[in-house]
């Protein structure tokens, strides 16, 4: 990968954390069969592991929706009576990652917020096309919404803050509807002929090419873009959508997105709030304990979490 503008416009520590990523995971690998992808992607993952934080315990269960067993693992902060559960869903294109990918991240997302955590191990492509990964993030909502007796925020990023969004869109009246969702790095199926589609489409560790890449992997046949489970940011109507909260990387062609989904929801007359984190790169939460600027990001996120959670708007 060349640097380009990239290399005087990120700071140095990023670029460790981005040369890291590209030594585990560089961008040709795109070009291999999914498995070795994924191979690859999960070794990266464990190496970039944090370990989970003091008094924060997790076990494993089984969701059965419809035929089928959705696998999660539930986090919860020892002698702490959670006043929330946070439903999670994983980035990885829909293609990579699980349970293990973004254990820590959930860990410390409980241990900061005090609240459960239902980490939701969603069906992926190419073996499973849309709308398997929807389905399961849904019947994982209902699920939650039904059995945990707490109010539920929804979370997620990269691909998991699509399905948080699509989730929240569709559940929306539902009788336990989510009370806040957080988006991090959302790809949200957005304008891709101008903002940041089109200044950012070979940013570092994600590009446009990336995006197209595993949008085609994901889609059914005659998949239609215009499908909100698929692309929220099609549906026609934002109303009755839960407070909101996304948070963007500058250097990332996705942006765009996250001030796009605040726009449709403001004028719905909901409660939204976008920041673009400045100088940070999609993914920018692997890099959270080394690069000063995630680790500020990494704490706003924690900290809208905790405010939707106990009913309160951080913003």
């Amino acid at each position: 990968m060349t640097r380009g503008s990239y290399e005087t416009r990120l700071d140095p520590e990023l670029w460790v954390y981005i040369d890291a990523v590209n030594a585990w995971y560089p961008p040709e690998i795109l070009g291999l069969p999914i498995d070795k992808q994924r191979a690859v992607y999960d070794r990266m993952s464990r190496a970039f592991h944090q370990g989970r934080p003091p008094g924060v315990k997790a076990r494993d269960g089984l969701i059965a929706a419809a035929g089928r067993d959705i696998p999660v693992r539930r986090y919860q902060s020892a002698g702490t009576a959670a006043k929330a559960m946070v439903v999670y869903y994983h980035g990885g294109g829909f293609i990579l990652g699980g349970l293990e990918s973004h254990d820590d991240i959930c860990a410390e997302l409980c241990a900061g917020t005090g609240f459960d955590v239902l980490s939701v191990d969603y069906r992926l492509a190419p073996e499973h096309v849309h709308p398997a990964a929807f389905d399961d993030a849904v019947s994982a909502f209902e699920w939650a919404a039904t059995t945990s007796g707490l109010p539920l925020v929804l979370c997620g990023e990269s691909a998991g803050g699509n399905l948080a969004a699509a989730v929240a869109q569709a559940t929306r009246r539902h009788a336990s509807a989510a009370i806040g969702q957080v988006l991090i790095y959302p790809g949200l199926g957005g304008d891709e002929s101008a903002g940041s589609y089109i200044e950012h489409a070979e940013a570092p560790l994600l590009s446009v090419g990336d995006i197209a890449f595993y949008r085609d992997v994901r889609s059914a046949k005659r998949q239609s873009p215009d499908d909100p489970t698929f692309s929220p940011l099609r549906d026609t109507d934002f109303s009755g959508l839960p407070p909101t909260v996304i948070v963007t990387a500058e250097c990332d062609p996705l942006s765009s997105d996250g001030e796009a989904y605040r726009d449709r929801i403001l004028a719905s007359g909901g409660r939204a709030w976008w920041h673009e984190e400045p100088k940070l790169v999609h993914s920018f939460l692997r890099a959270r304990t080394t690069v000063p600027a995630a680790t500020e990001a990494f704490a706003r996120i924690v900290a809208a979490v905790g405010a939707l959670g106990r009913g309160a708007w951080p913003y």
